[in-house]
């Protein structure tokens, strides 16, 4: 599986993350694209944790039910493996090398970062171009992941019916996302941007100049704390506790005694990411932090980290005046676009 091969649509984006199955499907509209098909699907409690398929069986099932759900006809589909599980380097090479020789080269250099066996690597490259600052190197990006988590997601694919035409890094599909936002707002390639994308108990922060993503990393907290408390202490099954995704009349109370805790917490740990990423070699100064995730939805939160953390603080929208087909309803997907951006970068890779 070539983690960086491209795809003839047909191609559907499928992001598996902890508590669900985000399936889009895009089409070319003009000089824009069009939303063809959407569906989100429940994972049960344990089917995928820790970046890994812990129930085959169980994911591929959701898979199903959310292209039956969508209405799509595709039968190739682009997942993604999460930075964490993945290792990702940039490397300069001489430029003149030949294409076999560059290969060689870059199972030499990969047996330096890759801390696994090699028969237990799934290993792919990208040729960059030439670097910026020297004409006679070359810029490759290395990619590895163990393959193991290749395997699951075609396994999971093959389960509901469909072909994993291409396994990609979870940063990458992020980044190829957010093309539509710098094309849409006019940002300029030489401008920083952050994503910080909230799931259901693992956060991304994911720092991106032009197309490509110069540093990520996870941080141990979520969305998930929210709806625990709000089921605590209201007595809420977890579905009724995400009445504000529904932007539903809160319980009494909610405003102080839940969601602005949740805010705070949240706020404390953007912080805590962000002198990660300023201590990093990679540091250049953000222009604007999206957040994403369905814990980026909470009434207020965009508001307050950008008034807290003195940064310019937006709710991340790569479908933002994407036209959709008469079969999207325009409601649900405005409850979970901030959700979606995996799975947008992703299907994008299907209309390319």
């Amino acid at each position: 599986m070539s983690i960086f091969n491209r795809s003839a649509p047909p191609t559907i984006g499928l992001d598996i993350g902890n508590s669900s199955v985000k399936l889009l499907q895009l089409s070319k509209a003009g000089s824009g694209y069009r939303v063809e098909h959407m569906a989100i699907e429940s994972l049960p409690e344990g089917a995928f944790a820790e970046h890994g398929i812990n129930n085959v069986d169980e994911v591929g099932d959701a898979i199903r039910s959310a292209v039956k759900r969508s209405g799509t006809k595709a039968r190739h589909c682009a997942m993604a493996v999460s930075g964490s599980a993945v290792i990702t380097k940039l490397i300069h090479l001489p430029g003149d090398l030949a294409d076999d020789e560059i290969e060689g080269q870059i199972e030499i250099e990969a047996g330096q970062y890759i801390p696994y066996p090699r028969d237990e690597v799934s290993l792919d490259f990208q040729i960059l171009g030439k670097s910026a600052r020297n004409a006679d190197v070359i810029e490759v990006l290395l990619a590895a992941s163990k393959t193991e988590y290749i395997e699951t997601r075609q396994a999971v694919a093959e389960l509901a019916g469909l072909t994993a035409r291409i396994i990609d890094v979870e940063a990458n599909a992020i980044a190829n996302s957010f093309e539509l936002v710098r094309a849409r707002d006019g940002i300029p390639d030489s401008s920083v941007i952050a994503v910080l994308d909230i799931g259901d108990v693992r956060s991304s922060l994911n720092v991106m100049r032009g197309d490509r993503s110069i540093y990520y990393r996870d941080h141990p907290f979520g969305g998930r704390e929210l709806i625990e408390e709000t089921m605590r202490r209201y007595g809420l099954d977890a579905e009724q506790a995400q009445f504000w995704k529904r932007r539903e009349e809160p319980p009494a109370g909610f405003e102080d005694e839940v969601l602005e805790p949740y805010r705070q917490g949240v706020i404390q740990q953007i912080g805590r990411a962000l002198q990660f990423y300023s201590s990093s070699r990679e540091y250049s100064s953000i222009n604007t932090l999206y957040l994403a995730g369905g814990g980026a939805s909470a009434v207020g939160l965009v508001e307050a980290v950008g008034s807290e953390l003195g940064i310019n603080a937006e709710l991340a929208d790569p479908l933002k005046n994407v036209k959709l087909a008469p079969r999207i309803n325009a409601g649900q997907i405005d409850m979970v676009r901030p959700s979606l951006i995996t799975a947008c970068g992703l299907a994008l890779r299907g209309v390319e």
